[in-house]
């Protein structure tokens, strides 16, 4: 199961989660990009995601759609920014594909991957938002526990690839 890690945010609008992991750096990159996959770990149960667009490149887009139990739906998309593969991903939904600006910006996240000496991978997502406002709506939404949840899902998940 997924050991939490305790990593102290860079600055003051940034929120970090961290956790030891029992998948490969490989694997779960594989579940972050294989646009497949997401309905199987991306939000914790019972909303689900799934992926319309996911061009896995520097300013390639992605879309999504988040669904919930009761019929909740909530469009996300946004643009990679780095690529580094099986070690790193960074993306942002202050732009969308062409880097078309928008106006509603709420976060870039900086996932990494780090093989450790046990064979376990350290996995990181740093998730920095514009303003400290947008940080505690993220946190007031429930970022900890949520992403929290989807990186057991993750794990779960990554490790059958």
């Amino acid at each position: 199961m997924a050991e939490p890690v305790d990593i102290a945010p860079r600055h003051d609008r940034e929120l970090v989660i961290a956790h030891l992991m029992d998948a490969t750096p490989e694997q779960l990159f594989k579940a972050w990009t294989t646009p497949e996959l997401y309905p199987e770990w991306f939000c914790p149960k019972p909303w689900r995601a799934e992926v319309s667009h996911m061009d896995l490149r520097p300013g390639g887009g992605s879309q999504m759609m988040m669904y919930g139990p009761d019929g909740e739906s909530f469009p996300n998309g946004g643009v990679y920014l780095e690529i580094d593969p099986g070690r790193k991903l960074v993306f942002t939904d202050a732009f969308s594909e062409g880097w078309i600006p928008n106006p509603d910006a709420m976060m870039t996240a900086v996932l990494t991957f780090e093989p450790q000496a046990d064979g376990r991978t350290l996995y990181t997502a740093r998730v920095g938002h514009p303003s400290l406002e947008k940080k505690a709506d993220h946190e007031a939404r429930g970022f900890h526990d949520g992403w929290g949840v989807v990186a057991q899902q993750l794990e779960a998940l990554a490790k059958t690839l």
